[in-house]
């Protein structure tokens, strides 16, 4: 649903943007070596947060796509500097939705090195988050130009999956996440896995999305994601003690989170197989009245008036 080596989660409020324009101005009016200096140390106070951004969702309402400012080749390293104090400014303004200035800041960023992969990538999630017709379409040529100017850019081929997802081109999409998933090293790797694993869910392959999401264990313990969506595969073929011991392991990660819908359906499901009927109704009470409205409160409803049919 989605970090360096390769991105940068940016948290600078609005006055701090607006301190370092005045600098971004004077730089390009320098001569190229004091340029590059100034351009190099505003860089290092812009990114200087870099941290993992994990997909949780490949549409929902976590952030699906990572950002990126990394150099990608030994070009005029003050162009590509100031391309990437743009690339930069523009992630901060696509996280705050002021989609009209990061895009200014991208032609800046294009305009001072046209071959900055970072730079095609997050134009490709601006538009994508922008979310017309027009830009959509427009979308999958950035996010094709970064690949075409790094292969090796991971990232790109993370962020493009998700687009391929939002579009429904699944197949593509999946292409795309197996990329960075194999990408050893790379810090985005596990949440490419994870959205791997439910993309092979949309294409109804779901013995590949098991391997994908065990994948992602295999890197990640930690993967709620993982865990929750293997929970479901393993009931589907009635590994009921497997699925227990997962199920145990995610409430123990989601402690002081509050469990979901979907994690107390989970419970209802594997009382019922064990027949443990107490634990049961105590999760049907607690999913009834906590999310009377959610489509797994619907599923339960169905099922308990009808205990032989399978469930939907």
């Amino acid at each position: 649903m989605m970090t360096s080596k390769d991105s940068c989660q940016f948290k600078y409020q609005k006055p701090f943007l607006s301190a370092f324009k005045p600098l971004i101005s004077a730089i390009e009016s320098l001569a190229t070596p004091k340029r590059m200096l100034l351009a190099s140390a505003l860089a290092g106070l812009l990114v200087s947060g870099c941290q993992s951004t994990t997909t949780n969702d490949l549409t929902g309402s976590s952030t699906p796509y990572q950002t990126s400012t990394r150099p990608t080749s030994d070009r005029n390293l003050d162009q590509q500097e100031i391309a990437r104090v743009r690339t930069s400014l523009a992630a901060q303004y696509i996280r705050k939705n002021e989609l009209d200035t990061a895009q200014r800041q991208l032609e800046k960023a294009f305009a001072a090195d046209s071959r900055y992969a970072p730079a095609y990538d997050m134009m490709g999630v601006l538009l994508q988050q922008e979310g017309s017709r027009i830009n959509l379409e427009k979308a999958d040529q950035y996010f094709k130009k970064a690949i075409a100017l790094d292969k090796d850019f991971e990232q790109a081929h993370n962020n493009y999956g998700v687009y391929l997802s939002q579009m429904k081109r699944y197949k593509e999409a999946a292409a795309q996440f197996e990329i960075a998933g194999a990408a050893l090293g790379y810090e985005g790797r596990i949440g490419a896995l994870e959205n791997l694993g439910r993309t092979y869910l949309q294409l109804d392959d779901h013995p590949a999305a098991a391997k994908a999401f065990l994948r992602a264990l295999d890197g990640n313990r930690n993967s709620i994601i993982a865990h929750i969506e293997l929970v479901d595969l393993l009931l589907e073929q009635q590994r009921v003690q497997q699925a227990q011991r997962l199920y145990d392991e995610t409430l123990i990660l989601v402690q002081g989170q509050g469990i979901s819908p979907r994690l107390l359906l989970q419970g209802i499901k594997i009382a019922a197989a064990q027949n443990n009927k107490t634990t049961r109704q105590q999760l049907a009470q607690q999913l009834l009245s906590a999310y009377p409205l959610s489509d797994e409160a619907k599923q339960l409803k169905t099922w308990l008036n009808n205990p032989e049919a399978p469930w939907k």
